[in-house]
């Protein structure tokens, strides 16, 4: 129903800009299933943390059966000052 197929994806940059590569689409329902995890995730946990090892989100529509990853592929440091 919403379209996605393995492999779509969308990228946070600079701590808060969401970026959908061009001509593609990405559900909304989706992104907001993801987005209370996506702060954690941007920071180092401390070990053994279960933030460090899960990485799994679901949409929150059974009938679309979609499963998304969260994975870090850089790391960037933001100067405190800089930040809202």
């Amino acid at each position: 129903m919403c379209g996605l197929a393995v492999g779509d994806y969308f990228e946070v940059t600079e701590s808060s800009r969401v970026r959908i590569p061009d001509g593609r689409h990405f559900c909304m329902f989706a992104i907001a299933a993801a987005l209370p995890l996506l702060a954690a995730k941007q920071r180092k946990q401390p070990a053994g943390d279960w933030m460090e090892k899960d990485s799994l989100v679901a949409c929150p529509d059974p009938d679309e059966r979609l499963v998304m990853r969260i994975e870090r592929i850089r790391r960037r440091r933001i100067p405190t000052e800089v930040l809202t």
